[in-house]
């Protein structure tokens, strides 16, 4: 009588048990919700002297809009944001922009940030705020 060793047999099972734990995983990661991408940033200088003129820039971008556009806000002294002025409507896989020009007629702090704005059509009468930019901070001397 003779025996007959086994051991492919329980490395074969090993494999397929480990095969099945990755196709599994993939699958469950799969019918996770996707999320789009995407960024908007405001740059404006760090200090300013009152009588000059300075700009102040927005940019941004999302993959998940059909077209996108940036607005840039602005306010003084902890007020309420204010909207300066809105960059042109723009397709979602190209960058939207938008700059003001500003004159400083009094000393203070001044704050700035950038809007990104989703929106259906190149008329769509109802955007969505799709993401905010950190404020920036001008001080005026």
């Amino acid at each position: 009588m003779s025996r007959t060793k086994r051991t492919g047999t329980k490395a074969w099972g090993g494999r397929a048990a480990v095969i099945g734990a990755l196709g599994l995983a993939s699958v469950a990661l799969a019918a996770g919700p996707a999320f789009a991408k995407g960024d908007v940033e405001v740059t404006a200088p760090h200090t300013a002297r009152v009588g000059t003129t300075f700009t102040v820039t927005g940019h941004g971008d999302d993959d998940g809009a059909a077209y996108v556009q940036v607005c840039l806000e602005g306010r003084s002294s902890g007020s309420t944001w204010e909207r300066m002025t809105c960059g042109t409507v723009v397709e979602t896989g190209t960058e939207a922009e938008a700059a003001v020009q500003v004159k400083v007629a009094h000393s203070g702090v001044l704050e700035y940030r950038a809007v990104l704005f989703g929106l259906t059509g190149l008329d769509d009468r109802h955007p969505v705020r799709e993401r905010t930019s950190d404020p920036v901070t001008v001080e005026v001397r």
